[in-house]
C-alpha cells in the first residue's frame, strides 16, 4: 500500500477498535449488576465470575494472537467478530444464570481475537517515530470508549433495561463485520494494483541496547498483570459499592468512572511526551501508586476517598499498560504473537485478582475488606518482582 493508503487502513482499524471496546466494556462492566439484580449474585460471586472469565481470557489471548500471526489478521478480526455475535446470542437467548456464565466467557474468547489483530494491524510497518503514534492512538481510542462506556452505561441500562447490554453490542458487531469483509476487499484491491505491502521499519540508532529493551518488555510483562488484578476486582465489586453508597446503575457509573478518563487522560500525555520510554523510575513509582490508591478504593468507605483515589489509580494504569503495549510492539517484529501475550498477561491479572478476593470473601466472610486486604499484599508481591527484575537487568 501507498503512505496514503496505509493511514486510511489504519484509520479504520482504529474505528474498529473503538467500536469494538464500547460494546465489550458497556457488556462488560454492566453484566455484574445483571448478575445481582437478576440472580442474587453477591460481591464475592462476581469475583468469582470475573476470575474464570480471566482465566478463559489468559489463553484465549495467547493463542488469538498466534493464530492472528499465522492464520491472517483478517481471519482473525472474522473470527472474533462472529463469536462474541454467537456469544451475545446465545446470553440473550437462554436468560440463566449458566447461560451467561458459558456467554461472557464465550465472548473473552471472541475478543480475544480482535485486540492483538489491530494492535499488530497498526503496527506493522512504523519506525521509530511512527511506532509510538500508532501506539498511542490506540490507547486512547480504546480508553476513551471504554470511559464512555463505564460512565454512559448505566443510563442506558436504566432508559431501556438489561436487555440493552445483549442488543448494543450485538449490533454493533454485525456491522463491524460487514466493515471488517469491505476492509479486506480493499486491501486485496490494493495488491492488485501493484502497491506493495509497508517496507519493514528502518532501525533506529539511539535504541536501546537489546539487553535493556529485554529487561522492559519483562518488567511490563509483569507489571500489566498486576494492574489487572486491581482493576478487575474493583470492576465486579462494583454492584457492592454502589449499594454501599446507595447508587443506582447510572450514579454508579458517573461516579465510579472517573478513573477511566483519568486513564485516558494520561494516555494522551504518554502518547505526546516520550521521556518515559525504558525510564524504571516511572514504572516504579507507577507500581506504588496503584497499590496506596486500590488499597483506598475498596478499604476506606467514603465516597470522597473514591473518588481522590481514582485519580491516582487511572494515571497508574495508564503508565503500566502503556509500558506493556508499547515494549510488545518496540521489541521485535512478531507483533501479533507479542500482542497475543500483552493481551494474555491482562488475562492473568483478570484471573489472580478477583479469584484471590473471592477466596479471601469466602473463607474470611466476617471482614468485609479481607478481599481487598489480600489484593493489596498480591500488588506488593509484584513491586518486589519488578525491583528484582530490575536489579537483575543492571
Amino acid at each position: 500500500m501507498s503512505t496514503r493508503e496505509s493511514r486510511q487502513f489504519k484509520t479504520i482499524c482504529f474505528a474498529i477498535e473503538g467500536m469494538s471496546s464500547f460494546a465489550v466494556a458497556f457488556y462488560s462492566y454492566y453484566v455484574y449488576f445483571f448478575m445481582r439484580d437478576q440472580f442474587g449474585f453477591s460481591g464475592r460471586d462476581n469475583l468469582a465470575f470475573a476470575a474464570l472469565n480471566g482465566l478463559i481470557y489468559t489463553f484465549s489471548a495467547w493463542q488469538g494472537g498466534r493464530f492472528g500471526q499465522r492464520r491472517g489478521y483478517f481471519n482473525a478480526l472474522k473470527v472474533g467478530l462472529g463469536v462474541m455475535i454467537l456469544a451475545l446470542a446465545t446470553g440473550w437467548r437462554f436468560n440463566s444464570a449458566a447461560g451467561l456464565v458459558l456467554a461472557t466467557g464465550l465472548l473473552n474468547v471472541g475478543a480475544c481475537f480482535i485486540w492483538p489483530t489491530i494492535e499488530a494491524l497498526v503496527s506493522e510497518g512504523e519506525d521509530a517515530v511512527g511506532l509510538p503514534r500508532m501506539v498511542g492512538t490506540y490507547n486512547v481510542v480504546w480508553a476513551a470508549t471504554n470511559a464512555l462506556a463505564l460512565f454512559g452505561g448505566g443510563t442506558l441500562v436504566e432508559k431501556f433495561g438489561f436487555n440493552a447490554i445483549f442488543v448494543l453490542p450485538i449490533a454493533v458487531f454485525i456491522a463491524l463485520l460487514a466493515l471488517v469483509f469491505r476492509l479486506q476487499q480493499h486491501a486485496h484491491a490494493a495488491r492488485a494494483d501493484g502497491h506493495a505491502p509497508a517496507s519493514a521499519p528502518a532501525p533506529d540508532p539511539h535504541r536501546p541496547s537489546p539487553a535493556k529493551t529485554r529487561a522492559f518488555l519483562r518488567m511490563a510483562w509483569l507489571a500489566n498483570p498486576f494492574a489487572y488484578i486491581a482493576i478487575n476486582t474493583f470492576i465486579p465489586m462494583l454492584p457492592t459499592l454502589a449499594a454501599h453508597f446507595r447508587l443506582t446503575p447510572m450514579f454508579a457509573g458517573f461516579a465510579c468512572s472517573l478513573w477511566c478518563f483519568v486513564r485516558l487522560g494520561t494516555f494522551i500525555v504518554l502518547w505526546r511526551w516520550t521521556d518515559w520510554h525504558y525510564r524504571f523510575r516511572w514504572l516504579v513509582t507507577a507500581f506504588a501508586t496503584l497499590i496506596v490508591s486500590f488499597a483506598a478504593i475498596l478499604i476506606v468507605p467514603n465516597l470522597a476517598v473514591l473518588l481522590l483515589a481514582q485519580i491516582f489509580f487511572g494515571a497508574a494504569i495508564g503508565l503500566i499498560y502503556y509500558s506493556s503495549l508499547f515494549y510488545s510492539m518496540d521489541a521485535g517484529k512478531d507483533k501479533g504473537e507479542h500482542g497475543g501475550i500483552h493481551e494474555a498477561a491482562i488475562g492473568v491479572g483478570n484471573f489472580i485478582g478477583p479469584g484471590v478476593g473471592a477466596a479471601s470473601l469466602q473463607f474470611l466472610p466476617q471482614y468485609a475488606s479481607s478481599g481487598a486486604v489480600a489484593v493489596s499484599v498480591l500488588l506488593l508481591g509484584g513491586l518486589g518482582g519488578l525491583v528484582t527484575i530490575w536489579k537483575t537487568a543492571r
